[in-house]
């Protein structure tokens, strides 16, 4: 991979824009590491740029503005990592380039890598990356409550991939038990922690979690994310393609689930403003609908979409750290619990701060257009279903539960 670059200097740019929005834009800001080692963080509002064309990341865009901060002091990278972040599913398609990118970031001083096997070697492979994260490893539900033991924030990546001709639905019965015992771990050793839930389906894993931490009495609504980054990178990546646009400029927001048409990009509120005809608003909305059916089906039994995924997912854990270390313009899109609408859980853009969410972003669903009107009325009947069906699991006596 070209990503390793002889430079010591990266300098990291927040974008920014002279246009109006709902969410005003930053100043411009750089922040230099001139002794640090070969490696950069990534940001998830950054242009990062190397000395030369093998830099790691060229774009990396948060999936809203980030706000005013002209009477603050801009933020900037603490050099000294601080934050200990582990990963459940560590030796799997997803968690493995997922933990390569979390291991990159300047603000991890602890990575605690965890699967059923085959992490051994996950880990000391990633352990002989010169950035300041130390890796350890845990193999085995014997060894997870050494894994969680004072985690700041806990990624989710495991269970089985869709195949060709599966849905998230097929995915169900074999991942909502895998995250259920997950989860119950994470509450009995980290509750505080920042959850990040990537196993499929989101719609019914988030629900699930949510259950058990209430079983457990330890449940904050704020620190529990289902991850949708993925959807927000596939629509910017689209649009800009379609349109012609630099890319890190480009912000679709992206509401709902996480799951065929519970997957509504808000292309109306696409920035910067943009005019598509009515073909190209259903075909760009079927796309990012279908992007992961688009990956299986080419990868043909191989896998689905690991890379894409560990991208956006690193984003968001990005994104966190950002805003436990005091970051006060952290904006992503993630499923969560809502009174957005009439449903318990719904993905929209959400501010992050030291302790989790700290507002959902209630104008996205303000001044929709007929099309975005309709297609979330629509979604609201699949995702309802896929909600309450999560709910019913985790309430479900544990040997039903396991069937």
């Amino acid at each position: 991979m070209a990503a390793a670059t002889s430079a010591s200097l990266f300098s990291t740019v927040s974008s920014y824009s002279s246009k109006p929005s709902s969410l005003p834009h930053s100043r411009l800001q750089a922040v230099k590491f001139n002794s640090l080692p070969s490696f950069t963080g990534l940001r998830s509002t950054s242009l990062i740029s190397g000395s030369d064309s093998a830099s790691l990341t060229k774009t990396l865009r948060g999936s809203v503005t980030k706000a005013q901060t002209s009477d603050k002091k801009p933020y900037g990278f603490r050099i000294n990592a601080s934050y200990k972040v582990a990963v459940l599913g560590a030796a799997g398609g997803i968690g493995q380039p997922l933990s390569l990118l979390i291991k990159m970031s300047p603000l991890v001083s602890t990575l605690h890598l965890y699967d059923i096997a085959n992490v051994k070697g996950v880990a000391a492979d990633l352990s002989h990356c010169n950035t300041p994260s130390q890796v350890r490893d845990f193999t085995g539900p014997s060894e997870l409550a050494d894994c969680l033991k004072d985690v700041n924030v806990v990624v989710i990546p495991a269970g089985v991939p869709r195949k060709p001709g599966m849905t998230r639905d097929d995915l169900f019965n074999i991942n909502a038990n895998i995250v259920k015992n997950l989860v119950e771990a994470v509450a009995d050793n980290c509750p505080n922690a920042f959850i990040h839930i990537i196993s499929n389906p989101v719609n019914s894993t988030v629900p699930i979690a949510a259950e058990v931490l209430k079983k457990k009495g330890v449940y904050d609504p704020k620190k529990l994310f289902g991850v949708t980054t993925l959807d927000v990178v596939r629509a910017n990546t689209f649009v800009s393609q379609k349109k012609n646009l630099k890319l890190i400029d480009v912000d679709v927001p992206v509401i709902g689930g996480h799951a065929g048409i519970t997957i509504l990009p808000l292309l109306s509120k696409t920035k910067p403003s943009v005019n598509f005809t009515d073909e190209e608003i259903q075909e760009l909305t079927v796309r990012i609908q279908n992007a992961g059916t688009e990956v299986v089906d080419a990868k043909a039994g191989a896998g689905s979409a690991t890379l894409s995924m560990a991208y956006a997912a690193a984003r968001f854990v990005e994104s966190s750290l950002r805003a436990l270390d005091g970051d006060g313009d952290v904006y992503e899109c993630s499923f969560v619990e809502s009174t957005l609408t009439d449903l318990p859980f719904f993905a929209s853009r959400i501010k992050l701060g030291k302790n989790g969410l700290e507002a959902v972003i209630e104008s996205d669903l303000q001044g929709l257009t007929e099309y975005e009107q309709k297609a979330l009325e629509a979604l609201k009947v699949e995702l309802k279903a896929s909600i309450e069906k999560g709910v019913a699991f985790a309430n479900k006596p544990a040997a039903a539960a396991a069937n």
